[in-house]
């Protein structure tokens, strides 16, 4: 079992447009209405999978009422917590080309009991059977930075391995309670030491920070550049050529999916959240792959890492690869590798 929690989740609209304009009206060429979040959307993932999952959140009003009926179509166990607030609703334009322009509602803000009624809740999902808590996206209005981490150290307390999926404060503050997982993106992971990040090796730095703060797994999303995983077995770069792009909304979470569902750990681990994650940005909307989308065989991964690569891709995308080239054996490629 994997719980998931998303403290601000959404119903996520997204339309596919020729051409995103300023000021002009724009016809659809097609729309999505999708549960969303960064935690409800790793359990969608897990759930396409076969992987037993429960998302917990907190739901309002008839956009919450939507969400619940959206994840019960697709079979999702959740756990809600009804709160007085309106569940926010987030709007995703695609253009052709893949570009993605978003507007993110800033959700409700829960009081001092909703976020009590949360915690319990969270608690209450905790089993001898739960392998991992994933607490995941940001957190809304009402609660504090320190949310997340007194949730990993009261739920390590319990036995759980925890994944952490947010930035700013409440990523720095979770460090410090020795997350078994973080997974940053990009920007995030920038953002988290205090200075750009221009190349693998700058990122690889970066995240071998994370870690000197209390992280016991890294997992970085650069992007189209690939992924990073670090950690004290050992340190792996993967990638994946992709050339057909549809949509990057919830390919991150897709990623992390992938990696909890391996195992959660090793190079095996970020093989597949590097094709989970490929997988997920040809598909439409924030649409989770199925088994039959994923391609482990189209994943590279090496100990060996280019550390002068140029980080050029966008943040969001995971996109591992600029065009098709030529994909060596997983096993040629990985053999000196460690578990």
């Amino acid at each position: 079992m994997i719980v998931t929690i998303t403290p601000n989740p959404s119903v996520d609209c997204t339309f596919e447009v020729a051409e995103l304009r300023r000021g002009a009206v724009h016809r659809a060429g097609t729309d999505r209405v999708d549960p969303g979040g960064k935690g409800v959307n790793v359990s969608r993932a897990l759930g396409a999978a076969g992987h037993a999952t429960t998302a917990a959140m907190p739901l309002g009003g008839s956009s919450g009422m939507l969400m619940a009926e959206l994840l019960g179509r697709q079979g999702i166990e959740t756990a809600p917590v009804w709160v007085g607030g309106e569940t926010r609703v987030n709007v995703s334009v695609v253009e052709p080309d893949g570009v993605l322009t978003k507007v993110n509602a800033p959700g409700p803000e829960l009081t001092a009991d909703e976020s009590e009624a949360l915690l319990k809740t969270v608690h209450g999902l905790i089993g001898p059977d739960t392998e991992w808590l994933a607490c995941c996206g940001s957190l809304p209005r009402g609660l504090a930075p320190e949310w997340y981490a007194e949730l990993v150290a009261s739920v390590h307390d319990a036995g759980a391995r925890i994944a952490v999926d947010t930035s700013g404060p409440a990523l720095l503050a979770a460090l410090g309670e020795g997350p078994d997982l973080v997974k940053p993106n990009r920007e995030e992971l920038a953002e988290a030491v205090g200075r750009p990040l221009t190349t693998v090796g700058e990122a690889l730095e970066a995240a071998r920070e994370l870690r000197g703060l209390g992280a016991r797994q890294v997992l970085a999303s650069l992007g189209a550049d690939g992924m990073l995983l670090v950690s004290a077995e050992g340190e792996w770069y993967g990638s994946a050529a992709v050339t057909d792009v549809r949509s990057d909304v919830g390919a991150g979470d897709a990623s992390l999916a992938g990696f909890l569902g391996a195992g959660g750990a090793g190079w095996r681990g970020l093989v597949a959240a590097v094709a989970h994650g490929a997988a997920a940005v040809g598909l439409p909307g924030s649409v989770m792959p199925a088994p039959a989308d994923v391609v482990p065989s189209g994943v590279v991964v090496t100990a060996v890492l280019p550390l002068d690569r140029p980080l050029v891709g966008r943040d969001d995308r995971l996109l591992a690869g600029r065009g098709r080239g030529r994909v060596s054996s997983l096993p040629e490629r990985i053999g000196k590798c460690n578990d």
